[in-house]
């Protein structure tokens, strides 16, 4: 049988269509409770006749570090993406991570059409399109802007005639219904050899597990994938990150303003908070979430200032760049003197002046920190012998549907 090595890892070549989804914000539960509830019917019979974990995704848990985790197979570390934005240091700018320029390492999709595999890859979000088809001979375009699909570019056009949809609001759960419906469109036309289907996490930012609005969503998908199943695909779905409630007792953001504690502290400006949850869509997170570096200057304490922020109510850890670097697998050249993350229910900010929150219109559900680490990765395929005592993790699903179903 046929394999390739992209990244440290072995793959096999598929010998059937293997498509792998990553549904953002996917907390475990929202499949929990509408399986429990008669909502995904296909998701049950999965679960009973496939392979199923929890899975770790990487830190921080947010969307462009673990996309990129998922397509190349390995954490942030080596593939550089640490965050939807960072500080360029050498630059002395704040940027989005969106140009391929900061990509470290190769995807394992790019490396499958190059071995002259059929590649299909669809986001929702056009942010995540040019890391996603970076080096990629195939097709690769988004829900965002698929009315500016071209041959060229996309490798496609005319996909709203194909998929029979016109371009979906941003902010909405049709931008995610798109993908799936652009999936399965391409499966019966093209029935491309390996498929990466991205969504997007408008209704988990907005909706808890088993409410009516995320349990419509869950359903729709069940779905779509059912009919993935039904064309022969092996499928795994993953997510990005989960997503928890941060919110106080009277429902306002429950919100530690990180710049300006240091602004206090060390006087106005002189350390600088990154939010690497930042992304041109903040209208449903505000740019709160429960991860943030920080940038000292050069005469400040970063032992103290780490036992001081740690002491603050609702912070969880306070890390060194260098323990923080090992412990998330980061790569310690992109990321800040000091890593923070916050409990469960909190979320970071900078200066409270520079969050607007009034797009916030039902309370606060965000992610970032080890709290939203927990994802499934589930196939409609059983693995011999699954290892449960081992750490799965959800760049692990490419693994899955090329190495391991059965």
């Amino acid at each position: 049988m046929q394999q390739l090595d992209v990244n440290g890892r072995t793959y096999r070549l598929p010998t059937r269509p293997s498509v792998v989804v990553c549904v953002d914000g996917c907390e475990p539960d929202y499949i929990a409770q509408a399986v429990a509830f008669g909502h995904m019917p296909w998701m049950k019979s999965v679960l009973a006749r496939g392979a199923a974990v929890i899975a770790d995704c990487v830190v921080p848990t947010f969307t462009n570090p673990n996309n990129l985790s998922i397509v190349t197979g390995v954490p942030p570390s080596v593939h550089g993406i640490c965050g939807n934005y960072l500080y360029d240091a050498a630059n002395d700018v704040e940027v989005m991570m969106n140009d391929p320029k900061w990509l470290r390492a190769p995807t394992l999709l790019a490396a499958l059409a190059d071995a002259g595999c059929s590649v299909a890859v669809v986001t929702a979000k056009d942010k995540l399109r040019l890391l996603l088809g970076h080096g990629l001979r195939g097709i690769c375009f988004s829900s965002e802007k698929s009315d500016q699909c071209t041959l060229a570019e996309h490798g496609i056009e005319g996909v709203n005639a194909l998929v029979g949809l016109p371009v979906p609001e941003v902010y909405s759960a049709a931008l995610s219904e798109f993908v799936f419906a652009a999936g399965v469109q391409l499966m019966q036309s093209r029935r491309p050899d390996v498929m990466y289907l991205s969504t997007t996490d408008y209704v988990q930012h907005k909706r808890a597990p088993g409410t009516e609005e995320a349990n419509d969503f869950y359903r729709m998908m069940d779905g779509y994938l059912a009919r993935l199943d039904a064309l022969g695909c092996v499928i795994a779905v993953t997510a990005d990150h989960g997503m928890n409630a941060k919110t106080q007792l009277d429902a306002s953001p429950d919100v530690i303003y990180l710049q300006d504690l240091l602004d206090g502290w060390l006087g106005k400006a002189r350390a600088r908070v990154i939010l690497p949850i930042t992304d041109p869509y903040v209208v449903h997170h505000g740019a709160l979430g429960s991860y943030a570096t920080v940038y000292l200057p050069a005469d400040a304490d970063p032992v103290a200032l780490a036992a001081r922020l740690g002491a603050v109510r609702g912070i969880e850890s306070v890390l060194s760049r260098e323990v923080a670097a090992e412990r998330f697998e980061l790569p310690a050249d992109r990321i800040g003197d000091l890593v923070v993350t916050s409990i469960r229910s909190v979320v970071l900010g900078t200066a409270r002046a520079r969050h607007d929150l009034t797009g916030l219109d039902v309370p606060l559900r965000s992610h970032g920190g080890v709290t939203e680490q927990r994802v499934p990765l589930v196939m409609n395929r059983p693995i011999a012998d699954l290892d449960l005592t081992r750490r799965w993790r959800n760049f692990d699903a490419f693994d899955w549907v090329l190495n391991r179903a059965n």
